[in-house]
């Protein structure tokens, strides 16, 4: 039995580029997309046009027309999509134990001393937040 492929839960490394300048204008035209990716990315309006339809498709962004141009709005918050990728990673990489995925991350020896008591900081609100 073949597993189904998830194509619609996560998105491609292109269209995490373009979602994130979705993310920071609120919205945006193929064009305004254009401008923000970064200098030196060469890529056609009608690419661009492509994969905001195929991210439409997808349910990640909406559009609505105005005029002659297409406006694109994210229908999924950034912090939902950090969510839902990282359980992702956590039960692939991490057999599902997020604690492991905590470890190796700040067990990295490029982690600053302020990296790591901001995260003791945020472990401390949540636990003091947790009931019992």
């Amino acid at each position: 039995m073949r597993k189904k492929k998830k194509t619609n839960e996560f998105l491609t490394e292109v269209e995490l580029e373009f979602m994130t300048q979705l993310w920071d204008m609120g919205a945006g035209t193929v064009r305004d997309v254009l401008g923000k990716l970064a200098e030196g990315r060469n890529l056609a309006y009608t690419s661009a046009a492509t994969i905001l339809r195929i991210m439409e498709q997808k349910g990640f962004v909406t559009s609505t027309k105005k005029g002659k141009t297409f406006v694109y709005r994210p229908l999924l918050a950034k912090d939902d999509y950090q969510m839902r990728t990282l359980r992702d990673l956590s039960e692939k990489l991490f057999d599902g134990t997020p604690s492991t995925l905590v470890a190796r991350l700040v067990d990295d020896e490029g982690m600053t001393e302020e990296a790591l008591e901001e995260i003791r900081a945020l472990l401390d609100r949540r636990l003091k937040d947790e009931p019992g």
